[in-house]
This record gives structure tokens, sequence and C-alpha cells, in this order.
């Protein structure tokens, strides 16, 4: 089954007004300076961009935040932001979405991670990076362990959206899904390269082909049951959720066949931040009660949606009900 009824669409995204999901994971801020360029420097090879216009919006988890609520649905978010500018800068953009912030935990020696990215006539020129991507220390660990603690109770799906940034260390991963396990919801993993083995018990695990070609050090066999199998084993998921661009999606459960979902796209313009409207879509629709190739074909219609818009995007239901029904008269 790769598509879903119009009417089945309506009613999970109609039950998503009901549920909650944490996201647990690396928050960003995501800057765009954009104009034009007309010349190149004097002073070095490359072009001067006259600035038109300064913008900003939430990157990482944050992203999935917005993305969650966007779907409809409440979010409580837990990750770490500076006593910065950016920090607050950030959480009074999520404050305006309607996240729930309490979990947010400030680190005074920790700025709050930004990307800032220079763009002309829709071409990025270059991202500069502001950060510390090192692991937090056991105490900043512990008041995330219990931000988590303090929330998870009123989630029907936890989210974990790991950047490499610092805040998903072992100890902060095992308190998630352990607290999963005890509440027996669904987790959801966006998993990066350096702990790519470590989200046993996880309920999805959603990598995207570079991330798990490189963390396998194979090419991938999507279409093969046997070995999708084996990668899902290794990993210890109960589902493995693999994204491949243009190709789709290649879902593998446990003691299942492969279903494979062809892109619904049909028009790519940015793919930046697709990752994290698949996430958010796969955590509501588990929560709102779909089955795990249900929530992967809503997420399947998400993605074609988001790729279809600049930057970093959020998707809306009426959008997603209107693209499943084009597809189905098409």
């Amino acid at each position: 089954m790769n598509r879903l009824s119009v009417d089945r669409i309506a009613e999970l995204l109609d039950k998503a007004k009901d549920v909650r999901v944490l996201v647990v994971g690396d928050l960003m801020l995501d800057r765009y300076i954009s104009g034009s360029v007309g010349r190149v420097s004097p002073e070095a090879p490359v072009p001067v961009v006259r600035v038109d216009e300064d913008s900003s919006a939430v990157g990482g988890a944050a992203n999935v935040a917005a993305n969650v609520v966007a779907f409809g649905a409440g979010c409580s978010l837990v990750g770490c932001v500076g006593e910065d500018e950016a920090g607050r800068e950030l959480k009074g953009a999520l404050a305006g979405l309607g996240v729930d912030l309490d979990g947010l935990v400030t680190t005074p020696d920790r700025p709050t991670t930004v990307k800032t990215r220079v763009m002309a006539r829709h071409q990025q020129i270059v991202r500069v990076d502001r950060e510390f991507a090192s692991d937090v220390g056991p105490a900043t660990a512990g008041h995330v362990k219990e931000a988590v603690a303090a929330t998870f109770e009123a989630c029907s799906a936890f989210a974990l959206e790991d950047y490499n940034k610092g805040v998903l260390v072992p100890s902060v991963t095992r308190s998630v899904l352990k607290a999963s396990a005890d509440a027996k919801v669904p987790s959801i993993v966006d998993p990066k390269r350096q702990r790519f083995f470590e989200y046993e018990g996880v309920t999805v695990f959603k990598p995207n082909a570079k991330e798990l070609e490189d963390a396998l050090g194979e090419p991938l066999r999507p279409e093969d049951a046997v070995w999708m199998e084996a990668v899902r084993d290794r990993l210890g998921c109960e589902h493995l959720l693999l994204t491949l661009g243009e190709q789709g999606m290649a879902l593998h459960s446990a003691g299942a066949e492969t279903v494979l979902l062809p892109t619904t796209a049909r028009a790519v313009y940015d793919v930046s931040g697709a990752g994290d409207t698949v996430t958010a879509m796969l955590s509501v629709s588990l929560a709102a009660g779909a089955t795990v190739v249900e929530a992967a074909v809503l997420a399947n219609h998400a993605a074609a949606l988001e790729v279809a818009k600049a930057g970093v995007a959020t998707v809306t239901p009426a959008e997603i009900l209107a693209h499943a029904e084009d597809l189905l008269r098409g």
C-alpha cells in the first residue's frame, strides 16, 4: 500500500489536533542574507553581494517542532540554547508558533548554534556556522534528562533529532528511549553519523541514503528485503525508513516485506529541511494512530510539498489533502 484515501488522510490529520509530540535534539537558528551580485570584489576573486533582505528561521530540532505544530499537533521541545541574542530570537520564534518551551535548557557556556547562509538570486554563495558542537557535559545532560522526565507523560510520540551538535549524548538518548518504552509510545530517530548505532530499541529509525551508506560502508540495496532486514536487525530498530531523495522512500519492518514509496514530488526547488518535515509527520501520524506504513505515506506527501518550497519551510494539513487529491485524480 503506497497510497491512502483522502478520507483516511483527513481522519489522521484531524486526530493530530488531539496529540502532543515530544521533540528532543539539537536546536539551531537559520539566518539568511539575500541579495544580488553585480561585480567581483577587487580584494579577492569572490562575488560582492548587495544585501536586499535579512531573515531568520528555526532550524534543526526546532524545525521539527515547527512542522509538528504546523500539522496541527501540540509540541513540547527539549534542547539547549545559549544565553545570547540568537537564543532569545529562537525562543521568541518558537513561542510565537505555540511550541511548549518549558523543556529548554539555557547554557551560558555554549552559544546557540547559528547557520548563516549568504544567498544571491536563490543561489547559496557561502554558509557561516557559529557553534560549539562538542558533547554537553554531565551537568547539562542531567538538566536535559530532567526536562524530558518532566514533559514526556503528556506526549504520544517522541522524536529525537540529532545534528551532531552535542545534545543527544548516550545518557540522554537512553533516557528518552526508556521513557518511550515505559510509556508505550512510538519513538522516531533522525540520526547523524557520529552515533549511528546507538539507538537500539527505537520504533522508527530514519536515515537518508548517504547517512546509511556512509555508516555501513557498502552500497545500498533498498529493494532487497533480505538486506534491509539485516540492516534493520543490526540497527536494533522496529522499523527502518530509508529516505532516498528523488527515488522516494523504502520502509522495512520486522517480519514484513519492504514497502517502496516512489516520490510524489512534482518539482524540487530546495531540499533544505525535508528530513525535519518527514520526522515531524512520522511522529504526528503515529501519535494519531496511523500504522507505520500510513505514517510513511503521509511523510512522503509532506516531503514532496516541502521540497517544492524555498528554504526551510513547513507544510499544512490543507496542502497535504490537496496534494493527495491531485495525485488520486492524476
